[in-house]
């Protein structure tokens, strides 16, 4: 019962395989290769128009390098107060950015308030020396707390950044678990929504590690190659990155690896929300579910083997959670099954 993070699951055993593979024989370096070319070619397809790749191992590199693509001096990135790069990357984003700073913008269910964006964006005309300049904007799809936004919200935030020529960046962790859970393309998404960079991540679907960043007009992207090479994250066999999307790519499977995470977290969902044990802290979308429970609950689960983390109460849900109680995530994978599902439900009612 390993509900802790989608970064505790292996890897799919079609990527394994395709891996084992490619281990094989020689092929050029650096992304010279046939294989790399063609799983470029296969994101062109994926995102129905020229895209430019460049391959990276983590979602941290993803985002920072991204960032730091778009930074000015003075620069200032916004963000979500509760988004993983300004909560869980340790000052990357700063680092690879040359001291560019993020700023924190509230919204409630883990979105950026559209309001405070632009009054925050405000703060920040072009001529103030003294106080820096808008950069850049950045979302996170799905969010920290497992919610989604919507194909319009997405648009209302990328009007508020077109209204001021800022790049829009999309962290995209769970890329697939969040078009899953909006039965939407790639395109529609993403660029065709005003998206200009993705963080288009695959470990925690079931890779071995494959990231990406992905710019929508390559244009954007010619200072990416320095940017890469300068943070060590050019890899000389980068074919090996190349097959594990290549694999996740054939027959749809990175997709059928996000439906099957979704699923097991509605069933997660269904059966805490039917319970006298627990209840769900908010309604969420994709594979991370928020529960509250019981302190004697949740180590009754422990100690039957079931793995998860306890949550940090956002500031804006102080009252959700009593004294007794704790809240906890749950996160879902290519490799939860039913049987892990239904064992931590009893669990919840030992």
């Amino acid at each position: 019962m390993f509900f802790a993070s989608d970064n505790w699951a292996g890897a799919h055993r079609f990527i394994a395989e395709r891996l084992l593979a490619e281990s094989a024989g020689f092929a050029p370096a650096y992304g010279a290769g046939d294989l790399d070319k063609k799983v470029e070619a296969r994101f062109c397809e994926i995102f129905e128009r020229e895209v430019s790749v460049f391959f990276v191992a983590t979602g941290t590199a993803a985002n920072s390098l991204a960032l730091a693509s778009v930074q000015r001096p003075g620069g200032i990135t916004f963000c979500h107060s509760e988004a993983h790069v300004i909560e869980d990357e340790c000052g990357a984003p700063e680092f690879f950015s040359g001291a560019a700073r993020l700023m924190a913008i509230d919204g409630e269910a883990g979105k950026i308030d559209p309001a405070r964006l632009s009054a925050k964006i405000a703060h920040f005309p072009e001529d103030a020396l003294r106080h820096g300049r808008a950069s850049a904007v950045t979302i996170t799809q799905p969010t920290e707390i497992g919610t989604v936004y919507s194909l319009p919200e997405i648009g209302e935030i990328a009007a508020i950044s077109r209204k001021r020529n800022l790049p829009l960046h999309m962290d995209g962790a769970r890329f697939a678990n969040a078009l899953i859970a909006l039965d939407a393309t790639p395109a529609e998404m993403t660029w065709k929504r005003g998206v200009d960079m993705l963080s288009f991540g695959g470990t925690k679907n079931g890779c071995w590690c494959a990231e990406a960043i992905i710019f929508f007009d390559p244009e954007r992207a010619r200072e990416m190659p320095f940017i890469r090479k300068r943070a060590a994250q050019l890899f000389s066999k980068s074919r090996f990155i190349a097959a594990q999307f290549d694999a996740y790519f054939e027959n749809g499977l990175w997709l059928d690896l996000a439906r099957h995470s979704n699923a097991m977290a509605d069933r997660l969902r269904a059966g805490i929300a039917a319970s006298s044990a627990g209840r769900l802290a908010w309604p969420t979308a994709s594979n991370e579910v928020f529960a509250v429970i019981s302190r004697s609950a949740a180590r009754t689960a422990e100690e039957k083997g079931a793995k998860f983390y306890e949550w940090p109460v956002p500031a804006a849900a102080s009252e959700l959670v009593s004294e007794s109680e704790t809240l906890i995530r749950l996160v879902t994978s290519f490799a939860t099954t039913v049987a892990d599902v239904d064992g931590f439900l009893r669990c919840l009612t030992a």
